[in-house]
């Protein structure tokens, strides 16, 4: 019998960790200014300058993450990001020195910033009551791993799945099929919490789930490429509310 306040059939809830249990972004945006200020107030760059070097360093990040199937030295990886976006802005040689300074700021600075809600916090208690709970975050094991130690997320989840641990992340078949075998309960009676139309939904679409629900903080658009998820929310506090109405697809 399902507990009370618990949609009948569901036993688990899979929650992603950035941008929709922690503002991993706005965490970086605060890391960015740091940097900025760094770079004017001590090394003398203009604004513009600065603003280029961040601009081109979030670009390699985000190939990084595109190809983040192999695990590296991350910390090394990003401080050459550091020290080619400075080289690339103003020409001049390599300078480790400052790419080490303005990642370890960057780094530091970011992790700082970086918590689950308090609120938040309460819903996972609460929900936890009624429903096994996976965190299944995308990304490098040593990055992820500092994350989730800051936020000491594991004492809200039964079990905690990280990608880069695994031969295939989101939206890959075979990473939920995991997450099901260890949760021990079928694709049909999980739902996916995520911010990511593709990792998230599509992932949580095609691995069967009884419902996936967005979580779109930053008013995204649906194209015609997009996974359709089954419902949508500004915050992923509106979660609890879409559990108790949930209709699963049995």
């Amino acid at each position: 019998m399902a507990a009370a306040g618990t949609a009948v059939g569901i036993r688990a809830l899979l929650f992603d960790l950035d941008n929709t249990l922690i503002d991993t972004a706005g965490a970086g945006r605060q890391a960015e200014r740091q940097v900025k200020n760094l770079l004017i107030s001590r090394h003398g760059y203009e604004e513009s300058a600065a603003d280029l070097i961040i601009e081109k360093f979030n670009t390699k990040l985000e190939k990084e993450r595109a190809d983040s199937s192999t695990e590296i030295d991350i910390d090394e990886e990003r401080t050459l990001f550091l020290e080619l976006a400075i080289q690339e802005t103003n020409g001049h040689k390599l300078d480790q020195g400052l790419a080490t300074e303005c990642y370890l700021l960057w780094k530091s600075t970011r992790l700082q910033n970086i918590h689950i809600p308090d609120e938040v916090q309460a819903m996972l208690r609460e929900l936890h009551q009624s429903y096994k709970l996976l965190l299944l975050t995308n990304g490098s094991s040593s990055v992820q791993r500092e994350k989730i130690n800051v936020c000491q997320c594991e004492q809200y989840f039964d079990l905690i799945v990280i990608g880069g641990e695994h031969q295939e992340q989101k939206p890959a078949r075979s990473i939920f099929q995991e997450c099901f075998r260890l949760l021990g309960v079928k694709p049909d009676a999980c739902v996916m919490i995520g911010d990511n139309l593709k990792t998230d939904i599509e992932g949580g679409v095609n691995a069967g789930v009884c419902a996936t629900i967005w979580i779109n903080n930053n008013n995204g658009k649906l194209d015609k490429e997009s996974a359709v998820p089954d419902y949508t929310v500004k915050s992923v506090l509106d979660v609890k509310g879409i559990l108790e109405n949930i209709k699963c697809k049995f």
